[in-house]
């Protein structure tokens, strides 16, 4: 398994704050501990209020500022893990899609479902994003130009209540990679709260 670099995780959460906000779409659903889905949510991100934008925010930065190579790990697509009707090419629509295609939506809602183990009701959100990465100097100074586009998906699964508030994510990812300051559309990187229930899901 190759490692994670912190800085790259770093550098883009940095564009998760309310000045800064990097995500144009949110999904999501809620579902009950044994994988029943009671609804479904998809917004434009930009719509929300500023509290629920907060939330949200807080919730999709959980993932990538999270401790790396640890709670954070690597993935790496094998060609048969990228044949098609497999989950990389299902998140690759769903990232081509930038979360607009409701049907797809709810393939991976149930695909989920079936894989989870879960003690309470929880929710799984979905945010699409883009980071205009800029070049960057010899000695490591940002530049004005842009040298690529990163856009991304990042998944964060939460417990939830009642009222469906949402507590800290247990389960999440971002895909593709962002590695060496580049997509890499043949990792993705994984979160789990708790290393110790660390297990292959979807991936």
């Amino acid at each position: 398994m190759n490692k994670i670099n912190r800085g790259d995780m770093l550098e883009l959460t940095r564009r998760m704050t309310l000045k800064r906000n990097c995500f144009h779409r949110i999904a999501g659903a809620y579902l009950d501990r044994d994988g029943g889905i009671d609804g479904t949510f998809n917004r434009h991100f930009l719509k929300l209020s500023d509290k629920d934008r907060q939330q949200y925010l807080e919730i999709a930065k959980t993932i990538p500022f999270s401790e790396t190579n640890a709670n954070l790990k690597e993935h790496f697509f094998s060609k048969e893990e990228q044949k098609p009707g497999g989950v990389w090419q299902m998140l690759s629509a769903i990232k081509e899609s930038e979360l607009k295609n409701d049907a797809l939506l709810d393939i991976f809602y149930e695909l989920f479902a079936e894989k989870y183990t879960a003690d309470s009701d929880y929710a799984i959100y979905l945010f699409y994003g883009s980071y205009d990465i800029p070049l960057k100097s010899s000695d490591g100074e940002s530049l004005w130009d842009s040298e690529e586009v990163y856009r991304f998906l990042i998944c964060a699964v939460c417990p939830v209540s009642k009222n469906y508030e949402p507590d800290s994510p247990q389960y999440g990812f971002l895909f593709p990679a962002l590695k060496d300051r580049s997509s890499d559309s043949d990792r993705a990187n994984i979160f789990w709260a708790d290393p110790a229930n660390e297990r292959t899901l979807l991936f």
